[in-house]
């Protein structure tokens, strides 16, 4: 890694009180335009001119012309979680850019929004007016929680979002998932360290303070229930989850858990909470699950490490992997971190991976390898639509998809909103995150 990459990379990381300040400035700044309701800009040209007696009719309220099919995307492609917006974005368009389905050509149209669900609603209902046929991509889970509402009322297909939330897991036709939930990850990782020894009690959680870190906190508990876990595990995580539904910030409770605000590199008062817990309860926590962004997550896992803690701590697929391994590298970790992934391993030899990595090259990861599996998904749907394509063929089509997509199993039939349901656990070791059997993962908890 290079010293300016390493600036560059400090400098991300530098305390977001003066990244705050700049994104709402970028925010009001983009509400006070007066071009704030343009066009958005696309990232495929097509060979469209509005003044030739040869161009294209007017966009369909649906997003299809006679010569396009339009696909809206509402990322973060600026701030302190755009490296996320732009590997989704980069997957996204090498699988689909210069795609033609029945003679249509697919036409992607990005928005930014910082990571801001406020933004996100903006963006949205811009992207709707602007005529789109589906949104796809989309990063996050509190960004999540305000566009799905309004693709609902516009009948419009999210497919593919960046997140394993539970607000996604709905049985909703117009709800289309790749990945796994990070329910399921959360069970995969808490029946690993049950098997290890490790009892309910000794799970604690640290998580972001919106709908992400509670869609991982409701997971925790889940897999908590499933192992049978004694009433007083889990009235400590019922009494913070009834309040954080009422809407309040913080954590006032002598519990398990440990919140940070999202945007923020601030860790210390998550972990004051866990070592609350452990100093007045007598228990320590052997596993500490996360949902965290990688920059704050790093530096909860260097705080801990620091202060001489031996919890082994998790991160979802959420957490951008290069990036947190970056940043722990940084540190000086070498160990006690474990990652669940949902796609496949990136030295995997399946063709749908030796393709992706092919065409993204420097930018592939496991991130814009899930944008380029979402992208070929969805392309592989249109594609197979017997007759005019419209949102209610392409929801028929969805119902009773079920193919393999160059070594990945994609799977929409028996009322499924969700394709897949592969998850691998890595381990952090000095080499960096590798992919260790069974035996080896249960041995970190001895």
């Amino acid at each position: 890694m290079t010293t300016e990459k390493k600036r560059d990379h400090q400098r991300n990381l530098s305390p977001t009180i003066l990244v705050g300040c700049m994104g709402f400035l970028m925010i009001c700044t983009w509400a006070c335009s007066p071009n704030r309701l343009r066009n958005p800009t696309t990232d495929v040209q097509l060979n469209e001119n509005v003044d030739s007696k040869n161009s294209d009719h007017t966009i369909s309220q649906e997003g299809i012309t006679q010569q396009t099919i339009r696909l809206g995307s509402v990322l973060a492609l600026e701030g302190p979680e755009e490296i996320y917006g732009n590997r989704m974005k980069s997957g996204l368009k090498n699988a689909l850019d210069d795609q033609l389905v029945q003679g249509k050509k697919i036409q992607l149209i990005f928005e930014n929004d910082y990571y801001e669900p406020l933004v996100t609603r903006q963006k949205t209902q811009k992207l709707i007016q602007s005529g789109i046929f589906l949104m796809i991509g989309n990063f996050g889970t509190p960004t999540a929680k305000e566009t799905l509402p309004i693709l609902k009322i516009n009948n419009i297909p999210a497919v593919g979002f960046y997140t394993g939330s539970q607000l996604l897991r709905s049985p909703s036709e117009l709800i289309i998932n790749y990945r796994a939930s990070y329910a399921q990850e959360i069970e995969t990782v808490v029946k690993m360290a049950l098997n290890a020894g490790v009892k309910p009690y000794e799970i604690c959680a640290y998580v972001q303070d919106d709908s992400y870190g509670m869609s991982g906190l409701k997971a925790v508990r889940d897999a908590l229930v499933k192992a049978q876990a004694e009433e007083n595990t889990l009235r400590a995580y019922d009494q913070v989850l009834e309040y954080k539904e009422k809407g309040n910030k913080g954590n006032p409770f002598l519990s398990p858990i440990g919140f940070y605000t999202r945007h923020t590199p601030y860790v210390k008062e998550g972990y004051n909470s866990l070592k609350q817990w452990e100093k007045n309860t007598g228990i320590n926590c052997r596993l500490v699950v996360t949902a965290a962004t990688y920059g704050n997550l790093a530096r909860f896992i260097h705080l801990a490490q620091d202060k001489g803690e031996y919890w082994i701590i998790s991160a979802l697929s959420g957490a951008h992997t290069k990036e947190l391994q970056f940043d722990l590298e940084e540190y000086g970790i070498t160990d006690k971190v474990i990652k669940t992934e949902i796609v496949p391993s990136l030295d995997s030899d399946l063709p749908i991976v030796q393709e992706a990595k092919s065409k993204l090259k420097s930018e592939f990861d496991h991130v814009s390898l899930e944008g380029y599996i979402v992208g070929k998904m969805t392309l592989k749907i249109l594609k197979t639509i017997p007759g005019e394509i419209n949102r209610d063929s392409f929801l028929k089509q969805v119902a009773i998809s079920k193919f393999d997509l160059g070594g990945v199993a994609i799977d929409f039939t028996e009322g499924r909103n969700q394709s897949s349901d592969l998850i691998l656990i890595t381990v952090f070791t000095p080499q960096g995150f590798k992919h260790l059997n069974k035996d080896k993962l249960r041995d970190i908890f001895q």
